[in-house]
């Protein structure tokens, strides 16, 4: 641990620690290393929150709030309260307090000077930490959450909470952030309702030690408005914060892994893809890209309606896909895709060549196609055409395409936009940065967006990248990248490793190999007798099995017994991508109704989004049908990540059909 933070403290990125750095860290993957660096802030950051309050108590003195209790010790009631504490008076309080009647201090009765006593009693007992403590794991143990609706005949969204409890240790994260949000819009009113029995006897126990008449039943009062009027409003704040905080790390850690899987979908590569957003009055919009992402031509069609120009449409497509050699096309999930669907179905019936077609989560391309980024990558096409683009290209490279969208406007998530959108974007930018470095990028073909992810790489060197590519030609060796202005020593240090350069002048530039040990991985090709200069990448299969004894050979070499397994994994398979191992979409050349599904109808759909209590899947019908957790495996599981990815193909069974409503109930088990 202290290894991993003094890199971090160094500069050294996450992915280049994780990667290139295990021996330092005992192996430490990306996930944990952004574990502890959040940790690591998180302390810090409290750390220094703790110095500044000090800092500014120190120079403004005594920071106190004019409480019921300071008025009291104004008019001098201490002393009456420590009487009260101390429980060893043989007179009634009343008794006592007349002593402390005074026309100077404002205090005209006894039942005036008790009442300040008791404020001094109350407010004491509520500043005890270690009451604070238990009064805490009580409510958390045993209290309850309860809402109900400000007004129960409104329809909202928020009915189920109309009159709804839970127990606060089993209230699940997506209830509290539903809670939250109906609250927020003033639907609903929420408490933490305590055991309020249970905290005063507690409280009793540790405050009343003498059994004396005089003092006992005015403890209890003074116990029960301490309680009730100081602590718990405050304890229920930090139930309620606790709970949020802990709902919200939840939601951006499923968010989170959705993302990452997301990015990780594999590549369909080597494919002349239509890219298709569909609209209604607005006319669906076509973009074909090349096989290298370049778009060869945009049409706008309207066979949907309004205008239902089906026949005119269908002639502009067959001459889009004859003219560019289309095999793929890709359409977007938004509005009118299902009336899209059914007219592409029709059309690949009509065509003599084979042509499939994928239906591509198109969330977040509207973001994307108004952004400045798209107008600069697109300066002469509108909106609809940058979309059009974006959603051919997301099925060709997701991960290329996607980096270019703010993370969090690609819906893979829930209640994002009510959680803390610094601590959801730095989560999320994380993600993306872990993936784009676990599987590389292509120096001579990157995009600037892409390039940013790059460990070391800043927006502004990822465009002198960008601008030096364009001005010098494609580069030739990483040693290059120290060309580029802004791009010092350090910077290439981190970004070195995860830069491609295919057919450059060392084959190693174009692997996963650091140039630091660039030396290495030449004494270790000399010993196991490769000649210099005699191997090219992809031509060193086998060469794992020559190393007998790792432990001694890394001595030899003088690097880690990690590094060299790292090294020979890469030199078996260079350049290898991550992504081969996920499941590729779904492509379709037939069309499935909801009127079409019935109970018991066994199907294959694709995860498109994974919640608390379950996960949509998409069976190619407009509607993605939910699996909830209990359908998922006959297993019990926590949550559905421990058994189901964003992008994972699964076969489920229908279990019911709601048209009215538009629900599809589907079920994995029993298949």
């Amino acid at each position: 641990m202290d290894a991993a933070v003094k890199l971090i403290d160094e500069g050294n990125t996450i992915p280049f620690i994780a990667r290139y750095r295990k021996e330092a860290t005992g192996a430490l993957n990306d996930e944990q290393l952004r574990n502890l660096f959040e940790r690591l802030n998180y302390l810090r950051g409290l750390e220094e929150k703790k110095e500044q309050v000090l800092a500014t108590i120190e120079e403004q003195g005594k920071l106190t709030e004019e409480s019921r209790a300071t008025v009291a010790k104004e008019k001098g009631l201490e002393p009456l309260a420590n009487i009260l504490m101390l429980q060893m008076t043989d007179k009634p309080m009343l008794e006592e307090a007349k002593a402390f009647i005074s026309e100077e201090k404002e205090v005209a009765t006894a039942e005036e000077a008790l009442a300040g006593a008791k404020d001094i009693v109350a407010e004491t007992i509520s500043e005890e930490a270690d009451y604070r403590i238990r009064i805490r794991e009580l409510t958390t143990k045993k209290g309850v959450v309860r809402s109900m609706a400000k007004d129960a005949e409104a329809k909202t969204v928020y009915e189920m909470y109309y009159d709804f409890s839970e127990p606060v240790n089993k209230l699940a994260g997506h209830r509290v952030l539903a809670l939250n949000r109906g609250e927020a819009e003033k639907v609903l009113t929420v408490k933490v309702e305590a055991p309020e029995e249970d905290i005063l006897r507690y409280l009793e126990k540790q405050i009343i030690t003498r059994d004396n008449p005089n003092t006992k039943p005015v403890l209890q009062e003074t116990i029960a408005d301490s309680y009730d009027r100081l602590i718990a409003p405050a304890i229920e704040r930090e139930v309620r914060s606790d709970l949020t905080e802990k709902a919200e790390d939840g939601a951006i850690s499923v968010f989170g892994k959705n993302l990452g899987q997301l990015l990780m979908q594999p590549p369909i590569a080597g494919k002349v893809v239509l890219g298709w957003d569909p609209a209604f009055r607005t006319g669906c919009k076509l973009a074909v890209v090349d096989a290298t992402g370049k778009v060869l031509d945009t049409k706008v069609i309207y066979p949907t309606a309004p205008q239902n120009k089906v026949e005119e449409s269908k002639k502009i497509l067959k001459q889009l896909i004859d003219k560019y050699d289309v095999s793929l096309i890709s359409v977007g999930n938004g509005t009118a895709s299902r009336e899209s669907e059914m007219i592409i179905v029709e059309l690949l019936k009509e065509l003599k060549k084979p042509v499939q077609y994928v239906i591509v989560n198109e969330a977040g391309a509207s973001v994307y196609s108004a952004s400045k980024l798209a107008t600069e990558e697109f300066p002469n096409f509108d909106v609809g055409q940058r979309s059009a683009a974006s959603i051919a290209r997301r099925l060709q490279d997701p991960l290329a395409e996607l980096v270019k969208i703010d993370p969090k406007a690609i819906g893979v998530g829930q209640y994002q936009h009510d959680m803390n959108q610094k601590k959801l974007g730095e989560a999320l930018g994380g993600v993306v940065e872990d993936c784009v470095n676990r599987v590389g990028v292509d120096l001579n073909t990157a995009s600037a967006s892409l390039l940013e992810y790059i460990s070391g790489i800043s927006k502004a060197v990822a465009k002198n990248i960008v601008a030096y590519r364009e001005a010098n030609g494609r580069f030739v060796s990483r040693n290059e990248l120290l060309k580029v202005p802004k791009l010092g020593p350090k910077a290439y240090e981190q970004c070195a490793g995860f830069l491609r350069i295919l057919n450059g002048k060392n084959p190693l530039d174009a692997t996963s190999v650091h140039p630091e040990s660039y030396e290495a991985t030449a004494q270790l090709l000399e010993k196991l007798g490769y000649e210099k200069g005699s191997w090219k990448p992809g031509q060193l299969a086998g060469i794992t099995k020559k190393v007998k004894d790792k432990k001694k050979f890394a001595a030899e070499l003088g690097i880690g017994e990690l590094t060299l397994n790292d090294i020979l994994s890469e030199l078996e398979k260079p350049g290898r991508d991550p992504r081969e191992d996920m499941p590729r979409p779904i492509l379709r050349s037939d069309v499935l109704e909801m009127k079409d599904l019935t109970p018991g109808m066994v199907l294959k759909g694709t995860v498109r989004n994974v919640i608390d209590f379950g996960a949509f899947v998409d069976i190619g019908v407009h509607q993605d049908g939910l699996v909830h957790i209990s359908q998922i495996c006959d297993r019990y599981i926590k949550h559905p990540l421990e058994a189901l990815s964003v992008g994972d193909i699964v076969e489920v069974k229908v279990l019911d059909v709601d048209l009215q409503k538009k629900r599809i109930a589907l079920t994995m088990k029993g298949i």
